[in-house]
């Protein structure tokens, strides 16, 4: 039986782990916009490389939006099975705080890619590095742009993994997305995801505290409301107890709505635990009762009226649920990840494209959403996994077969 050829152009996390699972019965292509393969990959590791999460079943599935779409691929290659192909590249791992999975200690990002690497050039795969993607000719081929010129790319299936807008600086500019467009594709404007959000902090405020972490603290927003730690900033606030619930906040300010957070400053004591220890102080004795540093203090008084920190029942409701507005989400460029790109709607559940059978698209150029905490790599590694597996058996275009 002849060799199908396969192109995947992006070599991110979803596009390797793609020609790694193609490899060995494919004769596979990869293209890759920078100098070498993985570097969004290595963007992912400097603050923290969570590379899954140790959530299975329904608790992993349920971060994921829209529901059901990933569902298939992820109970194909969830968190078990990714790290055990790690495993089989001598990358061990291990569960830290909040479930997320990290390579073993001392094992570095760029020595996670670089196995990899290694296993993709030990299964033969054929690396174009410095060749950009520029659009479709007439036969709807891609078309790939390097130092030599410009090439149409022949192949019997296509596997793009192009990224999304977020992390410029690595090529994920999200410029493809006119290509697509122009071969009939209606594409989701592009977003930003895990991001922060801007408050209007009074100057004041941004001058003393800027810069300091709220710990141990739940953050509300709609139905989402996720407890952990934020760093105030000079626009507003950011970290992992703020990006779950951007996707609430960025709704409510598509939709013209008033956007605001509640912060819960004392996640572990009741209004009545409360209001208790603040029985029989003065104002003077409000912040120890309550045990609230200055930046939390600070923060109370920044948003809510002067004379309710003066009033015990007043200011105890605020510690529990203060009312944070906000005026609008950090821009694409400091996100970790965006939503927009290709409809999740225009794709088969292999994640081919609908009306070109023969072209795929996987990982962050599809209007998906997950937290961080790993379920992003998760589910560009569960949806390169999943579209290489369904290519063996799907019968080749004809308009792209390639003749040896």
């Amino acid at each position: 039986m002849e060799r199908k050829r396969i192109a995947i152009i992006g070599g991110g996390p979803a596009g390797m782990i793609a020609a790694d699972l193609l490899a060995p019965h494919c004769d596979v292509h990869l293209y890759e916009l920078g100098k070498s393969v993985g570097r969004k990959f290595l963007v992912a590791g400097q603050g923290g490389f969570n590379l899954t999460n140790s959530a299975e079943g329904a608790e992993l599935k349920q971060v994921y939006s829209p529901p059901g779409f990933l569902d298939e691929a992820l109970t194909a290659f969830g968190p078990t099975e990714l790290c055990a192909w790690l495993q089989e590249m001598g990358i061990g791992t291990y569960v830290g705080t909040s479930g997320r999975v990290f390579p073993t200690r001392g094992i570095k990002p760029i020595e996670v890619l670089q196995a990899i690497r290694d296993r993709l050039v030990e299964r033969g795969v054929h690396f174009h590095l410095e060749h950009a993607f520029v659009g479709f000719d007439e036969q709807t081929r891609p078309i790939v742009e390097s130092s030599t010129g410009r090439t149409s790319l022949e192949a019997d299936f296509i596997l793009f993994a192009l990224g999304g807008a977020s992390w410029p600086v690595t090529g994920s500019t999200g410029e493809w997305s006119s290509h697509f467009a122009a071969i009939g594709l209606d594409i989701v404007p592009f977003r930003p995801s895990n991001c922060g959000i801007n408050v209007t902090w009074p100057p004041h405020f941004v001058a003393a505290h800027a810069g300091k972490a709220l710990k141990n603290i739940r953050v509300t927003a709609g139905d989402r409301s996720v407890l952990g730690e934020a760093t105030i900033t000079e626009h507003g606030l950011e970290g992992n107890a703020i990006y779950p619930v951007v996707p609430v906040v960025r709704d409510a300010l598509a939709n013209s709505h008033d956007a605001f957070i509640h912060i819960d400053l004392k996640p572990n004591n009741t209004v009545e635990q409360l209001l208790h220890k603040l029985s029989g102080s003065t104002p003077s004795d409000y912040p120890k009762g309550l045990n609230l540093d200055r930046a939390q203090l600070a923060m109370v008084k920044a948003v809510t009226p002067k004379e309710r920190y003066f009033a015990p029942t007043d200011l105890v409701n605020d510690t529990k649920h203060l009312r944070v507005p906000v005026t609008g989400l950090r821009p694409i460029e400091e996100a970790i990840s965006t939503v927009g790109g290709i409809r999740t709607e225009d794709l088969t559940s292999a994640f081919a494209l609908e009306r070109f059978p023969h072209l795929f698209a996987i990982g962050e150029m599809v209007d998906w959403d997950a937290p961080t905490g790993g379920f992003l790599l998760q589910g560009c590694f569960a949806m390169g996994h999943h579209a290489a597996r369904s290519i063996p058996a799907t019968p080749s275009s004809p308009s792209t077969t390639v003749e040896n």
